[in-house]
């Protein structure tokens, strides 16, 4: 198998990966993602030791061990454009032999655990709520980038639909999780139907996925980076899901008074359940 180039492959002078500026040795096979840098260490607090800190833009990467796994927490910032880059490149830490550049002949599968928040587009569900996106519809378009045939991905209404890890989601489907069909926008005022001063157009294509069902889930709420996680996850042969505190109701026009305290229990749910993985 031929190297690959520099050019596609870039490493740091350290030899980390360019983005991240991450080693092999410095990840555990349980990623964490979160967006806000500042939330990796409202995670990593429950931690019994902290083993690596490092940053780099706005990719915070801290990694140490509860109930004896070694688990790995990174900020992804905001939206499907850095998912491409932090799936990618932790992707080539365990399969890509960075020296020789060659990817390697027994591949390594990552457990990849998003924890964020996300606002609710249907009525009947309060704010303060815990979803499980138990499949993502990507309205962002960063699956057309990629020659995909996976059974974890179907294309229905023009977009790219995409499934959690069924392994992960048979784990983390307990009570309080809800689960539902999340839809990953490719921003948070116009491509999410927001009005401010400037009129979205996306608002009827939010109307046309209120009757689509999908194995009898339905579509429940709106964020940013599910579709890609759990889309470039399939194609990578890594397990993804993708835990939401639900922080708003789109519908009724309502923001969770107690939305720290709400993200809190979220990561505390998580950790419980990720420490019996």
């Amino acid at each position: 198998m031929n190297p690959i180039p520099e050019s596609e492959l870039i490493l740091n002078p350290d030899g980390s990966i360019y983005h991240l500026n991450l080693r092999p040795d410095d990840i555990g096979d349980i990623i964490i993602t979160v967006g806000d840098p500042d939330r990796v260490d409202s995670v990593t607090k429950y931690f019994d030791q902290i083993h690596l800190s490092k940053q780099k833009r706005e990719f915070k990467t801290v990694t140490g061990s509860l109930a004896d796994k070694t688990i790995t927490v990174i900020s992804t910032g905001i939206g499907t454009d850095n998912i491409d880059i932090v799936l990618n490149e932790l992707d080539a830490l365990v399969n890509i032999d960075l020296q020789t550049r060659v990817i390697k002949t027994e591949l390594k599968k990552l457990n990849i655990i998003r924890i964020g928040t996300s606002g609710i587009i249907v009525p009947d569900i309060p704010v303060d709520s815990f979803l499980i996106s138990r499949y993502a519809i990507g309205l962002e378009g960063l699956l057309d980038n990629y020659n995909y045939e996976s059974n974890l991905i179907s294309h229905e209404k023009n977009y790219a639909v995409v499934s959690c890890s069924p392994t992960l989601y048979k784990h983390f489907n307990i009570d309080p999780f809800l689960s539902g069909i999340t839809l990953t926008a490719a921003g948070f005022y116009g491509p999410q139907g927001r009005n401010i001063r400037l009129q979205a157009r996306i608002e009827k294509s939010l109307v046309a996925f209120e009757d689509y069902s999908n194995n009898d889930f339905r579509v429940t709420n709106l964020e940013m980076e599910t579709a890609g996680i759990y889309g470039l996850g399939a194609l990578l042969g890594h397990e993804c899901i993708s835990l939401n505190a639900l922080l708003a109701n789109r519908k009724l026009g309502q923001f969770s008074s107690q939305a720290e305290k709400t993200t809190e229990k979220l990561i505390e749910l998580a950790l419980e359940r990720i420490s019996k993985l």
